[in-house]
Formats: structure tokens, sequence, C-alpha cells
């Protein structure tokens, strides 16, 4: 668990300008792109180089505000819990593949074969009780 303080939650107006900075420079990319695109004078790639130049440079922009800061530390927290994981060797995960293929295929059969009783109990029996 983090025993970091409590960050306050609160935003400042430097923030918020920031954020609609971001924005504005995010979709002034996707908007070059449409009306650029249109006009075939510019290669595809280049334009699309365009937009993730954009989607960069608001994503810098966004990182330096206190809801980037949050989200940066998140990552790094995430990170650091990644390293914790112990996954499985191969030979584990196919021997547990392969468990549950088993399981799965001798669960089918069970059902078909109550499927196939029932069936059989209410088609051949019940139904012919009432004639």
């Amino acid at each position: 668990m983090n025993t970091k303080a409590e960050q306050p939650k609160g935003t400042n107006a430097a923030d918020i300008g920031k954020l609609v900075l971001a924005g504005l420079v995010l979709v002034a990319g996707i908007v070059s792109y449409s009306w650029f695109g249109n006009s075939g004078n510019i290669p595809s790639s280049v334009l699309l180089l365009g937009v993730l130049a954009a989607l960069v440079i608001s994503l810098a922009i966004a990182s330096f505000t206190a809801l980037g800061r949050r989200v940066r530390n998140y990552i790094a927290e995430s990170q650091f819990e990644m390293r914790k994981v112990v996954w499985p060797t191969r030979d584990e995960t196919l021997k547990t593949t392969g468990i549950i293929i088993v399981v799965v295929i001798i669960l089918s059969l069970m059902l078909g074969l109550i499927d196939l009783i029932l069936k059989s109990v209410i088609l051949d029996w019940l139904l012919k009780l009432g004639t």
C-alpha cells in the first residue's frame, strides 16, 4: 500500500488552460489530417505523422498538469507492482491449458448426455402418456 500523503484534488486555472491547449492541439492535428487528406496533395504517411506529432505534443502538454502528474505516478506504481508478479513457466502454462481443454470436453459431453436424456424423457415418455 502506498504511504504517501493524499494530494489535493482541485485543479487550478493553469491546469485547465493546459488541458484545453492540449485538446486544441490534438483536435488541430485531426482536423488537419482530414482537411489535407481530401486534397490528395500530401501523402497520407506525412498526414499520419502529423497526427502522431499532435498526439505526442498534446500528451506532453497534459503531462505537466496535476492530472498528468497523477497519471504518471499511477503508471510508475503499476510498473513497480508488475515487477512483483510471478509469471508461470511455459510448462506450467501448457499443462494448465491441457487440463482446461480436458475439463471443457468432459463437461460438454456430460451436458450433451443430460440434454439427450431430458429430450428422450420429455418427448418419448411424457408426451406419449398424454395420448
